[in-house]
């Protein structure tokens, strides 16, 4: 048996699906440019049938990416699958991944139906993508809590269908690692066929053990892992790409196994990944964690520097992560910009000097001195500026008396080229601008969440605010960064609008396709 674990990325399906709010479809490329860059196998990029905007993320990822094999998800409908197979089609090689529910609980519950019927279904579903591709990979939803003749009985019937890999997914994080690599250890033994598929697995954090069950799996045969960046997915989250691939790098010794990653891309896809979908990573989180390589107490303090893998199975170096923060100052020039961005793992595709040294040089103006995270935070504000715009924001004024609990801001805003001023108070300085830019841009949006972070150390930080909004039955992310946290807020705001500007486009041509189709449909 092969010693190379396949890595099956799912954070733009699995994770995505999870968040507050969607990620645009460029926000999706970013990320999948990303997963390929990092040596993913598979990256499963959506369910086209779910919505339009899926399906045309799954199509430009599928144009756009070629190291990686691009795959989409689909129950065990024809409809879905032929979404799937249009929104894929555009890609040279690609795998359709369907699925269905297995357990008793899922099969009488939900689906309503007999085992048998289920099973006609699979056997139907895998079939019919063998249309379209020969990589189809089939999944048998909750396998963990599927009686074992039922599971094996399945996955022997897919394989015969024409399924290349099988998915057991631990859907809702119950089993524990015995019990699951025991579930592995018995299909290897009792289905006859089984050496013609790759055996995957999917396992979810309900209980913090998707990541052991994971790697008790593969001992026991499985060789390839479902994951996702930082661990991001449903509820509790799904097994986290990074730590299995250093798990399987730090300990290839005494696993004998190893994957395509390049470890050194963890640290920027992981902050790339947390940036977008805004989610914090916790300080205290394996391998990614902004604790991870800081050593605190004085006995290892002495010990890391007498000899570093005292107290450091791995290095910060090995997942991308630069020990030294240098510092520039306006007088830096271009090609210490560039440098630095090497350093960090960016290539000149993944940003526009132009732009970026114009944001640094207003910057190092305001701050004195420049860091690495600095860089790395203009890098992605560059990135997000770059969408089409209708709101701008070109002043803001604002007026704050803490004492009495009031403030006032004035703001002029460009909307479509039309400068409009309007100025308003509120009980904060936040506030009175968030009231201002309502009065100018007469734009109802319900902001539902605030929050406010800081990038970078010291009083000189960089403030980074996430906001999540609401607007006709939608949510949206918007974020701002700035010396300023009042600007970063109306940074986030106008983020927002122009999220919601796009929506109604979308929408508007939509409602004229439908329109004109119904009028041709009365000819």
């Amino acid at each position: 048996m092969s010693n190379r674990v396949i890595i099956f990325d799912t954070t733009l399906r699995d994770g995505e699906q999870a968040l507050a709010a969607s990620l645009t479809v460029k926000e999706k490329l970013q990320i999948a440019l990303s997963l390929e860059r990092l040596g993913v196998d598979v990256m499963e990029v959506g369910f086209p049938v779910s919505s339009p905007g899926d399906f045309k993320s799954v199509e430009t990822i599928a144009r756009t990416v070629k190291n990686s094999r691009v795959c989409a998800l689909a129950r065990a409908l024809e409809k879905d699958i032929d979404a799937a197979a249009q929104s894929l089609s555009v890609a040279d090689q690609f795998r359709i991944h369907t699925f269905i529910s297995t357990s008793t609980i899922h099969v009488e519950s939900k689906l309503k139906r007999s085992f048998d019927q289920v099973l006609e279904m699979a056997v139907g579903a895998v079939k019919y993508a063998r249309r379209f591709t020969d990589d189809v990979e089939f999944s048998c939803e909750d396998a963990g809590r599927t009686p074992i003749d039922n599971l094996c009985r399945m996955v022997e019937e897919a394989i015969k269908a024409g399924a290349k890999t099988i998915n057991i997914p631990d859907t809702v994080g119950y089993t524990v690692p015995s019990e699951f690599g025991g579930i592995i250890e018995t299909l290897f033994n009792r289905v006859p066929n089984i050496d013609q598929a790759v055996i995957s697995v999917h396992c979810h954090d309900d209980l913090g053990l998707s990541v052991a069950n994971s790697i008790t799996a593969v001992q026991q045969g499985a060789r390839q892992i479902e994951c996702t960046v930082n661990g991001i997915g449903e509820r509790a989250g799904n097994c986290s790409l990074e730590e299995i691939a250093m798990i399987l790098s730090t300990r290839k010794a005494s696993l004998g196994l190893e994957t395509g990653i390049n470890a050194k891309e963890i640290h920027r896809t992981s902050s790339l990944v947390s940036q977008l979908c805004n989610m914090p990573v916790q300080a205290n989180k394996a391998i990614v964690g902004a604790n991870a390589f800081t050593h605190s107490s004085g006995i290892h303090q002495d010990g890391m520097l007498k000899s570093q893998n005292t107290y450091e199975i791995m290095t910060p170096e090995s997942i991308g992560l630069p020990r030294n923060n240098l510092n520039m100052t306006s007088r830096s020039g271009r090609h210490v910009i560039k440098h630095r961005m090497e350093e960090m793992g960016y290539g000149e595709h993944d940003y526009d000097m132009d732009a970026l040294y114009e944001s640094f040089l207003k910057l190092a103006d305001k701050k004195g001195q420049v860091f690495d995270y600095d860089l790395e935070a203009l890098t992605f504000m560059e990135a997000q500026a770059e969408e089409e715009s209708f709101y701008q924001l070109k002043q803001l004024v604002v007026h704050s008396d803490s004492t009495q609990g009031n403030a006032t801001a004035t703001v002029k805003i460009e909307l479509d080229g039309e400068v409009v001023t309007e100025a308003a108070t509120g009980n904060g300085p936040v506030d009175a601008a968030y009231n201002a830019i309502a009065r100018a841009s007469k734009r109802e949006i319900n902001i539902t969440s605030y929050k406010l972070s800081a990038k970078g150390e010291g009083q000189d930080a960089l403030g980074q605010v996430d906001i999540e909004a609401s607007y006709q039955q939608q949510s949206f992310h918007g974020v701002g960064l700035a010396t300023d946290v009042v600007e970063a807020s109306v940074q986030a705001l106008i983020h927002v609008m122009n999220l919601t500007w796009r929506a109604d486009k979308v929408a508007d041509c939509k409602q004229k396709i439908q329109q004109k189709a119904r009028s041709l449909g009365g000819v």
